[in-house]
């Protein structure tokens, strides 16, 4: 009998314990290799297991647990593959049909069964969950959907995460079995290692820096002439959507360079300022708040801007980001626009000392040479490290960043409009 023992790996430096978040096998399942067998959680993200060979698992601590980096947590008994092979290969050319079928018996493997999963379950619910893909099985448990009430748009009718997603945002009645009812029960549920380092870090923001937060407001009319321009020609061109995000980031990558303790970072006594800027992208994924980093975003182009933002944040919502993309950023943009935020004070990402928060667009009135007019506008918001940033420079980066994306044309300048480089202004 071959024993394949499965070790959780390292998921980083510094790191020394996990969390198994979820098996997405049981005991006795038949795996093939580079399958995922389990996801576990750090401190810094959530990571899969995937089978170094097909047999049966075993698994050897339970879902919840805390186990160390290196420590067995299942094994696979890869001689099964080979038993299954030889009952799955007719002894001669004439063996009928029913032959085959009948030595499809359960294996007797120690005292497990590995027996042939049933093309369709006797319990309709858990049928249709698992004519499901993984993510959209948890999505549907956290928001505790019924897989009954989606219709699967991929193939064979399986569940897709865009079709959960879809339900969620169509309202509750839609999703009607995550409403309250009227209880007065309770739930309890353990703080993942990645949220527990987060309101660490989150507190320790509170209590070690000098946070404060200046409020501006942009006119996006230019960048909305812009988009509505050449959003097809871009998307054609380079295969991603001109959005919001490249703009504010070049207006970031332009106003660090006249206002560089932005850019900075305290290191016990020293300051240490960065001669490039590494743009961090705060994304919601299913296990919480990840900043996947876009590096020298000063020397990249609109297009790869969008496309890096594109991966990264499909990666992180997929749990499939590393902690290279994680690490190492100068600066945060934030956007709760994208969930309807009118307007907030964005905590810091240490050891960072300012991240910029983008809001929701709204058509307001607003005077514009002596004349009210609708526009559509959008709170802009600074947090910044009084300790290293004065008031007057983070005023003059918010300021700087919104003559930029009001006049977009000055980020091809170094924030200069063209006749002034003309003119040699």
């Amino acid at each position: 009998m071959a024993i394949i023992e499965i070790k959780v790996p390292s998921p980083g430096e510094s790191i020394t314990e996990v969390v198994i978040a979820r098996w997405l096998k049981k005991e006795g399942d038949y795996v093939e290799k580079d399958e995922e067998l389990a996801e576990i959680d750090s401190d810094k993200a959530t990571l899969t297991i995937n089978a170094v060979d097909s047999g049966a698992i075993k698994i050897l601590v339970a879902e919840g647990d805390t186990v160390n980096v290196g420590q067995i947590i299942c094994s696979i008994d890869t001689s099964v593959k080979e038993k299954i092979k030889k009952v799955s290969e007719p002894k001669s050319k004439n063996v009928e049909t029913t032959e085959v079928k009948a030595s499809l018996t359960p294996l007797i493997i120690g005292t497990e069964n590995i027996t042939p999963k049933p093309l369709i379950n006797e319990n309709k619910e858990t049928s249709v969950k698992e004519n499901s893909t993984p993510l959209a099985k948890k999505i549907m448990e956290e928001n505790k959907i019924s897989a009954t009430n989606i219709i699967g748009t991929g193939r064979d009718g399986r569940i897709m995460k865009a079709d959960v997603l879809n339900l969620l945002s169509a309202g509750f009645n839609s999703a009607a079995s995550n409403n309250l009812a009227g209880t007065r029960d309770t739930e309890r549920t353990k703080m993942s290692p990645l949220r527990k380092k987060l309101a660490q870090r989150l507190v320790a923001v509170k209590n070690e820096t000098a946070m404060l937060t200046t409020f501006n407001e942009v006119d996006m009319s230019a960048i909305f002439a812009i988009r509505s321009k050449y959003k097809d020609k871009f998307k054609e061109s380079h295969g991603a959507s001109l959005g919001f995000m490249s703009f504010f980031t070049k207006a970031v990558t332009e106003a660090v360079v006249m206002f560089p303790a932005v850019n900075a970072m305290i290191e016990g006594d020293e300051i240490v300022y960065h001669k490039y800027a590494d743009i961090g992208i705060a994304v919601s994924a299913p296990k919480g708040l990840l900043v996947p980093v876009i590096r020298n975003a000063e020397q990249l182009s609109f297009a790869q801007i969008e496309i890096a933002i594109k991966n990264l944040a499909t990666k992180a919502r997929d749990n499939k980001i590393t902690l290279e993309e994680m690490t190492g950023g100068t600066f945060t943009i934030t956007n709760g626009g994208v969930f309807g935020s009118m307007l907030s004070t964005p905590i810091l990402n240490p050891p960072q000392s300012a991240i910029l928060g983008m809001h929701n667009i709204i058509e307001r009135p607003v005077a514009i040479n002596g004349q009210v007019v609708i526009r559509p506008m959008m709170y802009l918001a600074l947090s910044y490290d009084h300790r290293i940033i004065d008031g007057k420079e983070s005023v003059g980066f918010l300021v700087k960043v919104k003559e930029m994306l009001e006049n977009p044309v000055k980020m091809l300048f170094g924030g200069k409009d063209p006749d002034e480089i003309i003119l040699g202004l």
